[in-house]
């Protein structure tokens, strides 16, 4: 290595609050890979100790796996290659295992990026506030010196396939054998979802459950040429309406690229809200824990979901906790409060009995059970948990996000609303006719909107004389 490039490296640009994520050949390689594998281990003191490693169906993680695989090796520390998994099947290996792991995957994210997840024994999340920092500034410092130090017994690597291990926890926790026959459109968008639905919903490695499995695009393909893996956008959830009208099906789920956030679109081919996902999910979670004699079970929900969820748990005889956005405070505030379940606007949906991380296929096979346990359709079932009017997430492009907000909060000066700033500010109509959030992106020059009402009309009316003040 050259003397230029020794202090050529710097990762801030890929490391992100929760994760690692970067353009392959730029921001990730797989020396870069190498030696983050090295800190990983010396950071969370893991020598002599057998860790996990996986990656999703981009074409970069076979090869980002093994480096990553053999920086941890180098610094001591055996490893276990889990080949294909999705991110949920990480969180399920390290808590079912008791160890720590990684995996690449960049999401979402188009084609050309890949990056790492990270996670301790039993599935605790590692974020910028629990050893993220200090993993990229050691491998920086293995990077600029132009080597790693190697550990006095190098570690072993193996190979390990827990896919239908995590089947099984799976089908324990929810078991649909009961259910009405179901028919089942899932759109995996070429992505992980892929490889876990007939593991799970199918019977590639499991008896055959009660359900009529439409695939929309299983064929692992990182290259995602038929849309983008991204279920959050509406134009990414077309394919798989049009596919649930057609096959006249009962349900339509789509995930994303990793597989750890699943969108739900009913027999007509609606979409059915995360929050009234949420609310359905907390329902069945409540009735469970208070089964098993829990007086009283606690369920977390972002600041952005509905406010229905919180009405629904307190009238099921829960605990409803508010938090702000973000999985690693989700996954926190769970662990702090003991929570059975929590859910997000954006599709993560968390189970204590998962260890507090997310999965998309676990709530899929809630939503799928509450449908198969009653008669009518989905979007009979939905509107239970949908008595209010939302605007979906709406951004303005504001160079001052302060001063937007500040100007909000003037206009609405005299008029009888709580205003609270959790995250971002919410303002509460005491009527109870209304809310809205304002929230900064902390990575664009984004203000963001979600307001909901009790009708279109206040809905429509808060919704664009916020904006008008914003993008004034």
């Amino acid at each position: 290595m050259t003397s230029e490039q020794t202090t050529a490296f710097d990762l801030s640009a890929s490391f992100k609050a929760y994760d690692v994520r970067g353009i392959v050949g730029e921001s990730i390689t797989a020396e870069i890979v190498e030696a983050v594998g090295a800190a990983f281990v010396d950071v969370l003191k893991l020598e002599g100790q057998t860790i996990l490693v996986g990656g999703d169906m981009r074409p970069s993680s076979p090869d980002f796996s093994k480096a990553f695989a053999n920086g941890a090796a180098t610094r001591g520390a055996n490893v276990e290659l889990l080949d294909l998994i999705s991110t949920d099947e990480l969180y399920f290996a390290c808590g079912y295992l008791n160890r720590a792991g990684a995996t690449f995957t960049a999401s979402h994210n188009p084609a050309g990026y890949n990056g790492i997840k990270m996670s301790k024994a039993g599935a605790v999340p590692i974020s910028s506030e629990s050893g993220l920092k200090d993993i990229q500034a050691l491998a920086e410092q293995y990077l600029n010196a132009g080597s790693m130090p190697v550990a006095e017994k190098r570690g072993q690597i193996g190979v390990r396939d827990v896919l239908k291990d995590y089947s099984e926890y799976l089908r324990k926790l929810v078991d649909l054998s009961g259910s009405r026959p179901l028919k089942v459109v899932v759109d995996a968008g070429n992505g992980m979802a892929g490889l876990t639905t007939p593991a799970v919903l199918g019977d590639t490695l499991l008896p055959k459950l009660p359900l009529d499995i439409v695939p929309l695009y299983f064929e692992l393909d990182g290259s995602f040429p038929n849309h983008p893996a991204n279920p959050l956008e509406p134009e990414n959830l077309r394919d798989l309406q049009a596919a649930v009208v057609k096959h006249g099906a009962d349900i339509g789920l789509a995930f994303d690229g990793d597989a750890d956030r699943c969108f739900v679109v009913d027999e007509k081919g609606n979409p059915v809200s995360p929050s009234a996902i949420t609310g359905m999910v907390a329902r069945r979670e409540i009735a469970r824990a208070k089964a098993q004699g829990e007086a009283t079970p606690t369920i977390i929900h972002n600041l952005l979901t509905s406010r229905a969820v919180s009405e629904l748990v307190e009238h099921d005889g829960g605990r409803a906790v508010r938090t702000r956005v973000g999985h690693s405070f989700i996954k926190a505030v769970m662990a702090e409060e003991g929570a059975v379940f929590g859910g997000e606007h954006s599709a993560h949906f968390y189970f204590r009995d998962f260890w507090n991380a997310d999965t998309g296929m676990l709530a899929a096979m809630h939503v799928l059970a509450a449908l198969g346990e009653q008669d009518g359709p989905l979007s009979e079932l939905g509107r239970e948990y949908e008595p209010y009017v939302s605007s979906g997430e709406i951004n303005s492009e504001v160079e001052d996000k302060p001063a937007a907000v500040e100007r909000v909060r003037a206009d609405f000066a005299g008029e009888d609303v709580t205003i609270d700033n959790l995250d971002g500010s919410t303002f509460t109509a005491n009527d109870g006719s209304y809310w809205f959030n304002l929230r900064p992106s902390n990575t664009e020059p984004f203000l963001r909107l979600n307001a909901e009402a009790t009708d279109q009309a206040t809905m429509e009316r808060i919704r664009d004389r916020v904006l008008a003040i914003v993008r004034a």
